[in-house]
């Protein structure tokens, strides 16, 4: 009867071993499924926004009332200034691991529902993500991120918004699959003003110190995607991809 007893012990013992090596086997994949929902939650949000801005402004346009002749005006010409004057001052503050953290700009203060920028769109990777302002911690695990002191994506020559994306987290990919991306693969940026289309033009791996490699080139109006190199090393290396605006086709 001891002898049962133990043996029944062992079993149960080793049913539990079982079941807990299997949630440890599956938490990736069910951690990649919620950051999954999540992600395309946010990404439609963001396109919920975009509607109804467009919505009230055809409103307005109806009733001939006077209104902004962008969609927060006020917004659009401080980001403009502000990108003018990183190439003006050649990005002097881009000096720190905090300059690029911080965002220069609080959304929801110019009246916009959150702290969403737009949706980084990558076919190639098949990749759709919101984009935020500032590469802290808590932008980076909800999306990709335009790293501060580096140009906000809103096209025009002498800028160079540099976006930021982990190299896989938390089951799901963000720009792991980089490496797939080749010349002339295209990435979009839609934000409340419109979309704007960058093919690649070069791709570079650097080191993770090496600033000038992600800096403003004159008279090019670019993005450049960026990511730790190789996968799952620890960060060793930086990957970079160039992308330059072409005229939007669709």
């Amino acid at each position: 009867m001891k002898h049962i007893k133990v043996k029944l012990i062992l079993l149960v013992l080793l049913i539990c071993l079982a079941f807990a090596s299997a949630a440890l086997a599956l938490k990736p994949l069910i951690d990649g499924a919620e950051k999954s929902i999540e992600v395309k939650q946010a990404v439609e949000e963001y396109r919920e926004t975009i509607a109804e801005i467009r919505e009230e402004a055809e409103k307005a346009e109806e009733n001939e009332e006077q209104h902004e002749p962008v969609p927060y005006a006020q917004l659009y010409e401080d980001m403009q200034f502000y990108n003018r004057q990183l190439y003006l001052f050649k990005q002097d503050k881009l000096d720190s691991r905090s300059a690029y953290e911080l965002s220069q700009f609080k959304l929801t203060d110019y009246g916009l529902p959150d702290e969403k920028f737009g949706i980084i769109t990558i076919p190639k990777m098949d990749l759709e993500m919101p984009l935020f302002l500032g590469a802290s911690e808590a932008n980076m695990a909800a999306g990709a991120a335009v790293l501060s002191q580096t140009s906000i994506p809103l096209g025009g020559v002498n800028s160079n918004a540099v976006i930021a994306g982990h190299r896989g987290y938390s089951g799901y990919p963000y720009f792991k699959e980089i490496e797939l991306l080749e010349v002339g693969d295209e990435v979009t940026i839609t934000n409340i003003w419109g979309t704007l289309t960058y093919v690649v033009t070069e791709i570079k791996i650097i080191n993770p110190n090496d600033v000038n490699a992600i800096l403003i080139q004159k008279d090019r109006d670019m993005i450049t995607l960026l990511t730790c190199h190789p996968y799952a090393s620890g960060g060793k290396y930086r990957y970079l991809v160039f992308c330059e605006r072409v005229e939007n086709t669709g």
